[in-house]
């Protein structure tokens, strides 16, 4: 602990962003940085406690303190590779994932945690500069092939598990190019796609093959994957989108948000897209309904393709502003949330039930009228419900765009194929050595838990590696 009355002495400083005036008119990230001695500073910040609760907040066991320290200590190269013994992707997570270990940070009670999430991504980013990342292929291989059917965090990671152990792994993507959701469901505003080519450069080189354009089960049979390989891992994550099923659902205009953010990643990488096909919120009034990460995501996008206004409404309550007793640190506390993209215009509420969206002359949504609601606890069970007050109102709309979350994977297909057992939410069910319920399938990520964070995912994949490995192995 290289200054140990730091906490007491230094405040916590963020980097910030972007000036909202600046980045509305392009895709570039919208997050600044810190010099370098700041972040020394801020890395310096850190208590090495003797109970590190960010560590016990973190999906994949993270070792905050002792990167932070080497941080401190301007040890780049040490400090990226404790970074990288629990985490395969440290420029993903330190730009896109919620930060549980802040929320867990001893700091935190003061509300001035350490700003472990950026000072993780400027671990990496020196690192990648310096020098210090380069590729390591393994020095022998075992003879195992093992695919991965998905290339998102969870397939990436555990196809880059599996390499390292010198098992020669084949990942499958249905999509052009590998990176799943971070690629495709990310804006870039928040991920650079560069930073996942670099990383795929990497993986590539040290010998892990992408197949792209390939839906095992469609373009690949599933009997053929599974005689060619010793192992398959199942990564297709949980893109099945929940929908809204009310009068006026089939109006052009209304449009699941993936189907946007998608859109819109594909046109910022160079594809063309026809205009009768082209999403988009320029000179429109926007509704997003949805409160969560990827109604914000379209909050974003929506400023920068040109909207009049953009209201986002939720139907649960409005969160707690600051604290919230009911969950206090060390748990992820839940709070009001505000993104950069709040910040440059949004319209918020919350108990709204969208009742029907109305159409235009021309068959395309112009309008959707919304009812307030309450919740109150079930006298006979304790559980929240709904009541509906009558009170309506109709926001004007010439894009509405559904984030109301996912419902799992899809239900057709490659899972229907192999006929995996599911779990009453439908997702894949694995024991907990990741193995489905057919031989030699394993399963990782959203698959088999539901839409859940980046990070969960690579830790989900990790494992799955683990689990494989040893199935491997014992053979």
């Amino acid at each position: 602990m290289g200054n140990p009355k730091a906490f007491l002495n230094i405040p916590r400083k963020e980097a910030g962003y972007r000036p909202i005036h600046d980045r509305i008119n392009d895709y570039g990230e919208v997050e600044q940085t810190l010099n370098t001695e700041d972040r020394r500073l801020q890395a310096s910040r850190c208590m090495e406690c003797g109970v590190p609760f960010c560590h016990w907040s973190c999906p994949l066991g993270n070792r905050q303190p002792e990167w932070q320290d080497r941080l401190y200590r301007n040890d780049i190269k040490g400090a990226y590779r404790l970074l990288t013994m629990t985490d395969d992707f440290p420029e993903f997570t330190g730009r896109v994932c919620p930060a549980l270990c802040e929320k867990g940070c001893v700091l935190n009670k003061q509300h001035e945690p350490v700003t472990i999430r950026e000072n993780e991504a400027a671990i990496v980013e020196r690192a990648f500069s310096e020098g210090y990342v380069t590729a390591c292929p393994p020095k022998k291989r075992t003879g195992f092939k093992v695919a991965v059917v998905g290339s998102g965090p969870a397939g990436l990671a555990c196809a880059n598990q599996l390499n390292q152990r010198g098992h020669t792994v084949t990942v499958f993507e249905k999509n052009e190019h590998p990176g799943g959701l971070l690629r495709f469901g990310i804006p870039d505003f928040k991920l650079n796609k560069s930073v996942i080519d670099r990383r795929l450069a990497l993986l590539t080189e040290e010998g892990i093959e992408f197949r792209c354009g390939v839906t095992v089960g469609d373009t690949l049979q599933i009997d053929d994957l599974l005689d060619e390989y010793d192992a398959v891992c199942l990564a297709m994550g949980a893109e099945t989108p929940r929908d809204l099923k009310v009068e006026g659902r089939e109006l052009k205009g209304v449009h699941f948000a993936l189907e946007f953010l998608q859109q819109q990643n594909r046109v910022n990488a160079g594809c063309e897209v026809k205009c009768d096909e082209r999403i988009t919120a320029k000179h429109k009034h926007v509704l997003v309904i949805g409160g969560g990460d990827t109604g914000s995501d379209c909050v974003g996008t929506s400023h920068r393709q040109g909207a009049l206004s953009v209201t986002q409404i939720e139907i649960m309550p409005k969160p707690p502003v600051g604290d919230n007793p009911a969950t206090s640190w060390p748990y992820w506390p839940v709070v009001l949330k505000t993104s950069s993209s709040h910040l440059e215009g949004c319209d918020r509420r919350w108990l709204l039930d969208t009742r029907r969206f109305i159409s235009d002359e021309n068959g395309c949504v112009s309008g959707v009228e919304v009812e307030a609601v309450e919740w109150e606890n079930d006298p006979e069970t304790g559980r929240p419900r709904l009541v509906h007050t009558g009170r309506k109102e109709t926001i004007k709309a010439e894009l509405v765009l559904l984030a109301m979350g996912f419902t799992g994977p899809a239900t057709c297909g490659l899972l229907q194929q192999l006929g995996v057992e599911r779990d009453a939410r439908g997702n894949v069910r694995v024991d907990g050595n990741s193995r489905t319920s057919v031989e030699k399938v394993f399963a990782a990520g959203d698959v088999s838990t539901g839409a859940s964070l980046v990070v969960r995912c690579i830790s989900s994949g990790r494992k799955a590696a683990q689990d494989i490995h040893e199935y491997l192995m014992n053979k």
